[in-house]
């Protein structure tokens, strides 16, 4: 994906009714239609993010269906080499939720309910553009990723500083 245009940027909060629906910023879904005539995505639980403590942080990630079949060809297909276990763990963590979506015409999505129990997605959400996809997150959740990734930052880094941040 290095080569590849990142489409996804910035966070976004907002938020989730009873029913399971939101208002997919404007940013995304633009950048969501123009990569398919009838802006269909893929949404799926995120890789897990330790969070320091002996527990994970779990979210949604939406991907542009093109995208979405790449990476699962690739998963099926072991290019990652990784064992048996390993690989289970990705298709039932990552491959077997993925559910297919749309938004309507005012941009609402109905995130599926098993994949909003699994993000604990109740009131307030934070979107998160992630380059080639963007994640959902409980606001809570998102909070303790930033802070754990404040402690994770490569403090004083040359690298970093070569880059220009």
């Amino acid at each position: 994906m290095g080569d590849e245009i990142d489409i996804f940027g910035g966070e976004t909060p907002s938020t989730i009714d009873g029913k399971g629906r939101t208002c997919i910023p404007a940013k995304f879904r633009d950048a969501l239609a123009n990569l398919s005539e009838d802006a269909r995505f893929i949404i799926t639980k995120t890789a897990p993010v330790d969070l320091g403590d002996g527990t994970f942080g779990r979210g949604l990630s939406v991907y542009p269906l093109d995208t979405w079949a790449g990476i699962k060809k690739k998963i099926l297909a072991n290019e990652g080499g990784f064992t048996s276990a390993q690989l289970n763990s990705i298709k039932r963590q990552i491959v077997n939720p993925a559910e297919e979506c749309s938004a309507d015409k005012l941009g609402r999505a109905l995130i599926p309910s098993a994949l909003r129990l699994h993000a604990e997605l109740e009131r307030d959400i934070w979107f998160v553009g992630m380059g080639q996809r963007f994640d959902i997150w409980s606001k809570g959740t998102y909070s303790r990723i930033n802070a754990q990734d404040e402690k994770n930052f490569p403090l004083d880094s040359e690298a970093l500083a070569a880059m220009g941040v």
